[in-house]
């Protein structure tokens, strides 16, 4: 009998799972996936999500600079070459030196780990299936813990050649002259961002007719001008009706405005989107049932309907993200323990890694308006930043709304260098409640591109000292 039994070891599954042992919990974690007979933990952040994606980024990113930025700096190379097999050997080592990591993790903190496909018969049993056996597990308390799967769309069937939705887009094994992607939200702005870089030609055909709806709309605008500029050719209003795959390429119809139009492209990416995962994971007689978008409806504290069965991470309402998974993961455990933890779901923050990066946290103007919120803001651009000239990235800017009366932050926006790290210090402040004038009266060393914060903070009460301020 199990104190807990956690379902997926994503980073919800496999961090509540550790904090559950540490609570003192008698704690297993099953996981589906396996190598070598082996559960391949992480889920699909380390393994074909988040880390894989970010060290290709970083490779692209650096492939780029020197073809294009090093002579800025005095430095003189002959034109460098890709070499995609190293590129990817790089990142799948990386990817398999932090899925290790997870096993020990788990094995230091005393973790059973468990191979098979979870079945939840009711809240204290579990049916594990691994091959052909099948073993009924009991426990006290159920986590479900597992994760999401990329949205497939049927004018794009995915053929893993051609047409590949974000997981095949980290396997390429040549840069693609042309390529098309069908979604300008977070996986496709990336993918794209990696693909360009190494030298293909990039068309994103986005349904939506605003570009990033869920960041700050002075961010939208900019984000959209600078990608477009650096060759990410971004088309907004365009719903793809149909795709034909052949040998060599695939043939993409589309509408715009009522106007019917077709591109050819050497591979496709679909990335419209993530859905919940949860595949065979509910027995009829369980009692649990999934809505029609496939979520799993549960409280502020993630219980679900079912006692002492909860649900945290892409499987629930809220932003697809992996720290907020891990942070449910941890909540939960701390409940379970009888500790009276929540988490603050309004200060989640996203990110973009993109170069330059975009981030937030918190509300934005619109946001802010539709409410009948009264509010105040400041900026501050890289431009006018010492550090951001000194390293070549002087594009963007910082931004902080604050409640007009009590000049509480109420949200922090960045594009530009670093904007992740930044928008981080401002939800720090935001977790303490922090002003605005807080902000600014805080030292922040120089010469860094978190000065940028700083000034934004200053200019809110038109109080900055490196731009002009706007009289309000």
């Amino acid at each position: 009998m199990y104190d807990i039994i956690v379902i997926g070891s994503g980073p919800a599954g496999y961090v509540a799972a550790i904090r559950a042992s540490q609570l003192g919990l008698k704690t297993a974690c099953i996981e589906k996936s396996s190598k070598n007979n082996k559960p391949q933990l992480g889920g699909t952040c380390l393994n074909i999500g988040c880390i894989p994606s970010k060290a290709l980024l970083d490779s692209s990113h650096r492939y780029a600079d020197a073809l294009n930025h090093f002579s800025d700096h005095g430095i003189k190379v002959s034109k460098p070459k890709i070499d995609i097999s190293q590129m990817m050997e790089r990142k799948n080592k990386i990817v398999s030196q932090l899925t290790s990591g997870v096993a020990g993790l788990l094995k230091a903190n005393k973790v059973s780990q468990i191979t098979g496909s979870a079945k939840i018969i009711d809240s204290n049993n579990v049916e594990v299936t691994n091959e052909d056996n099948i073993e009924l597990l009991k426990t006290k308390n159920i986590i479900i813990a597992t994760g999401s799967m990329p949205i497939d769309i049927p004018v794009a069937e995915l053929d893993n050649k051609n047409i590949v939705d974000s997981t095949g887009a980290l396997e390429f094994k040549a840069v693609p002259k042309t390529l098309g992607i069908i979604g300008a939200g977070i996986i496709g702005l990336e993918l794209g961002s990696v693909w360009s870089r190494l030298g293909s030609k990039v068309t994103i055909l986005e349904a939506m007719d605003d570009f990033l709806p869920m960041a700050d709309s002075k961010i939208s605008d900019d984000v959209l001008k600078e990608f477009n500029k650096q060759g990410l050719n971004i088309n907004l209003g365009c719903k793809v009706t149909a795709t034909k795959s052949n040998e060599k390429n695939v043939t993409v119809n589309f509408t715009n405005n009522g106007n019917q139009s077709e591109l050819t492209f050497d591979k496709l990416i679909v990335a419209v989107g993530r859905k919940p995962y949860t595949n065979n994971l509910l027995d009829e007689s369980c009692g649990l049932s999934v809505d029609q978008n496939g979520f799993i409806s549960v409280n502020d504290f993630c219980e679900t309907q079912i006692k002492n069965i909860w649900a945290v991470g892409d499987v629930v309402r809220g932003p697809m993200l992996a720290h907020k998974a891990s942070e449910e993961g941890i909540m939960v455990a701390e409940r379970i323990a009888g500790n009276q933890v929540e988490m603050e779901y309004d200060l989640v923050p996203s990110v973009i890694y993109t170069h330059p990066e975009v981030a937030w946290v918190g509300k934005n103007e619109k946001e802010l308006n539709d409410a009948g919120v009264e509010f105040k803001t400041g900026s501050f651009p890289f431009a006018a930043s010492g550090r951001a000239l000194a390293t070549g990235e002087s594009t963007g800017f910082v931004k902080v709304i604050a409640d007009k009366r009590t000049d509480t932050i109420l949200g922090v926006h960045a594009f530009g260098p670093a904007a992740a790290d930044i928008v981080q210090q401002g939800v720090v402040a935001m977790e303490f409640g922090a002003s605005a004038e807080d902000l600014g009266l805080t030292i922040f060393s120089h010469p860094t591109v978190s000065e940028a914060l700083h000034e934004a903070a200053l200019a809110v009460n038109e109080q900055a000292i490196h731009i002009g301020n706007n009289k309000k």
